[in-house]
Formats: C-alpha cells, structure tokens, sequence
C-alpha cells in the first residue's frame, strides 16, 4: 500500500483550508480517502477494498497496466506540443474514424469534455453564422461559463436563462408529458422540440445547434426513445442548426451494444458533431470534438487558428490508444452487454419486491434505478437514495445519486465490473431495503444534516 503524507484527519482539515469548499466530496461528512486503486476496486489508508460502482472515468479499469505502460513509455520518449509533426495523433484519429459513421471524419484535440463542448459550440456557430442553442431540461454540458449557459442543471442556480438559450422537454417516459403507455413518445417528444424552434423563429432568431447527451445523465440516466434523435435532426437542420451530440459520458462501448449511444437511434441517425471525453484517457486528461467536413470547413474559412497546447500531445494519444487496445483485447463491450444485462435483472427482481423501486431503467453498464415513495404517484424518494447511497457505502459499495430531486440511484462503473460485483451490489441494496425502516431514515438525514451544517 502506498505510504500517506498525512493521517487522514490532517489531510481533511487541510483540504478545508486548502481547497475551495464548492469542491465536494463523495460521503462529505465521512469521506474515504483512497490510496490505491486496481480494476473496479479502490483501497483506503486501512487497505480496506471498496467497490466502485461510480468512476466512469476509468473506463478500462484503475490503473490498468497497459495503459500505464503506454503513458510512462511514451512520456519517457517524448511529449511536446502539437504543432510538431508526430505519428500518434493521426494514428488515434485514424482509430477513432473507424468506429464512426463515414460522415464524422474531421477530429480536434482537446483535454476534457468540456473544452469538447465549448468547441462544439463554436464549431456550430461558426458553420450556422447563428447564435441561438436548444437543450433538454436537466442538462449538463460543462463547468465553462460557455456550458453553463446551456445546461440547465446549473445555471437554474446561478444566473438564470440566457436569451439565446432555450430548453425542451426532457424525454422522460416516466416521469415526463408523455410516459410508458404513449404510442409513440418518440415523435411526441421531437414535437415538443418543434415547437420551442417554433418560438425562437418567431422572435426572429436563429438556431445554431441542439445540443443533447446521447443518454442523458444529470437527467437520471434516461434512455431516449428510439427515433426520438433521427426526427429531431430533421427538424433542427430544417431550421438551419447542427445536431451535437454529447458523448463524454456514454461513449467507448459503455451501452455494450454500440460503441457509441447515439448509435442506439438507429443506422439512420448521424450527428453533425460528437463530443467525447471522461472515458477517453482512462483517467488521463484526454478528450476530443469529431465532425463532418463541412463544420470543419467552415471553421477553418474564418481565418482564425485553433490551437490546443496539450490536445492530442503524444502521451495523451498513446493513452488513448491503449485504451481502444484493452476494450477490444478484453471485450469490454461485451462484458457491458453481459454483466448490464445481468445487474438490471437482478435489479428488476428488487422492484417487483421493494415498493420503493419505481423503476429501473439503462442499458449495459449505464444504469438506474428510480426511488418513489409511492409507485402510483411517483413522488420522488430523495430522502431515501441518500440514505440508501450512505449504507451502501457502509458496505463498503460506492454509489451516487442523479437526477432532478436526487433520487435515482446511479450505476456507471469501470467496464471491468463483473457479474460477482452486481450480485453483490444487487444482494446488498435487498438486505438494506429490507432491513430499514422510515425511522431510522429520518434519524439518519437528522444526523448528517447536523453534521454537514456544523
């Protein structure tokens, strides 16, 4: 186990007068310090191994040692800007062409899924000459002030509403306008978008873009419905906008079946721009924009050069490299398909015994699962998915919560992740939901309520 710099009480005070307090932490009021990680596991200061049902970002596994050999052989030969000529950036590229429709053909470099998407939002502009962009309710996109203006999950707390910004309905078949038992939400869906471009058009604007992640996330790991992204294209194109489709967390084969979720549309459905990042690098700052020629063109004929110091560095695309490596070489997609289908099952069970369970929703290894505290009403259980997060983590299993009122326990774990870990995460939340009672609960949120406001 690696040696710690300080006890973990002295680390915490110093992160408090360190680090800015906006910077939270998993388990805030008892957090776990981790010095070691391998696979989907992460060991504390004690060498105890806890089971990490929350790190996406490591897509391949913590520390798999062929992409730390990747890193260190390549940073030991050579990382230097990228206005030098070098082989691995068009050698990733190449990589990447490979696994997107022919359309998607041009790719820049950059270093985290937000510099993606504050790019995808000039390269939109730029190709459109308009300024206006449409998202869906709930959406996050960045932490730029750029992307702050079009995700509603933040800027609903902070500055308000831009006027170039307008949002449509989230395509929520459970908790939204048009739920399971519609005919057809997918078209339902597309019009309500419809008719926001309807209302922007007759103010006289113009749309540049619609921006959407390709399975919404914040939202609550919401599955679009199919045909909903093919109809929607056709009507932002109809109104002189790009389609973006933000991939940072859903992309590299996390769905199982694709390798990218909007792939999930169908083979009729082709973004004007993706945007990629968390998985990318496994951990290792990497992220990248992929669009068509005629976007690239465009923001070429400006005159203005684009330049990124670190984007696609040899190290970075080395990484990235190695990590496509160990997706094909251990069939991690595969492995997705397999150990998601098998956790939402087990899953599924739990619903049909827990009253608590709304509804479990995902595909592969991006998963759901929705607390009511009543299934007819499905009034939100936002009270206890944290309740439930903290006695997981008692079990030494790490989750975390998503959605509008935190209440949809979230799965997005290495894609390593294997079928012994969902049976025990599975067999975990049963005992815990059978166990625990609406008084031990509210003592609970009193308990961590006085500690996180002390």
């Amino acid at each position: 186990m690696a040696a710690e710099l300080h006890n973990k009480e002295n680390t915490l005070v110093m992160r408090k007068r360190l680090i800015g307090q906006s910077c939270r932490l998993f388990f805030s009021h008892d957090p776990i310090k981790i010095l070691k990680a391998r696979g989907q596991y992460l060991y504390d200061e004690n060498g105890m191994e806890y089971l990490d049902c929350i790190s996406n970002v490591h897509h391949v596994g913590h520390c798999h040692p062929d992409v730390t050999e990747a890193a260190a052989s390549q940073m030991e030969l050579l990382n230097t800007n990228t206005r030098f000529l070098h082989d691995n950036i068009v050698t990733y590229a190449a990589r990447l062409s490979a696994t997107l429709p022919d359309k998607i053909c041009v790719f820049y470099f950059v270093n985290s899924g937000s510099e993606a998407n504050d790019l995808a939002l000039r390269l939109a502009r730029q190709y459109t000459q308009n300024e206006d962009i449409i998202v869906l309710e709930h959406a996050y996109h960045g932490h730029l002030t750029s992307l702050i203006d079009i995700s509603p999950y933040k800027f609903k707390k902070l500055g308000g509403q831009k006027e170039w910004v307008h949002v449509a309905p989230l395509p929520d078949t459970y908790r939204g306008m048009y739920r399971e038992d519609h005919p057809n939400p997918a078209q339902a869906y597309a019009d309500t978008l419809k008719s926001v471009i309807d209302q922007v058009q007759s103010k006289g604007r113009k749309i540049a873009a619609f921006f959407a992640e390709s399975l919404p996330s914040v939202g609550g790991q919401i599955i679009l419905p199919h045909g909903y992204c093919t109809k929607v294209a056709e009507y932002i194109r109809a109104a002189g906008g790009v389609y973006v489709a933000d991939e940072v967390q859903t992309g590299f084969g996390r769905v199982g079946s694709h390798f990218w979720a909007f792939q999930m549309q169908g083979e009729d459905f082709c973004p004007d721009i993706v945007t990629m990042g968390k998985p990318m690098g496994n951990g290792h700052p990497l992220a990248c924009v992929a669009t068509t020629e005629d976007v690239a063109g465009a923001f070429t004929s400006n005159g203005v050069e684009y330049f990124n110091t670190f984007g696609g560095n040899p190290v970075s695309c080395a990484v990235g490299l190695a990590v496509l490596d160990v997706i094909e070489k251990e069939d991690l997609r595969g492995n997705a398909t397999r150990v998601g289908r098998h956790l939402k099952e087990l899953l599924e069970q739990l619903q049909k015994k827990h009253s608590i369970i709304g509804e479990v929703r995902g595909v592969g290894l991006f998963l759901g699962f929705e607390m009511v505290k009543d299934k007819t009403e499905r009034t939100p259980a936002t009270l206890e998915a944290a309740h439930l997060v903290q006695k997981l983590k008692d079990e030494r299993i790490c989750v975390s919560t998503d959605g509008p009122w935190e209440s949809v326990i979230k799965f997005k774990p290495p894609m390593c992740f294997s079928m012994e870990d969902a049976e025990r995460v599975a067999k975990a939340i049963d005992q815990i939901l059978t166990e625990w009672s609406k008084d031990e609960i509210q003592q609970s949120f009193n308990e961590d309520h006085l500690i996180n406001t002390s």
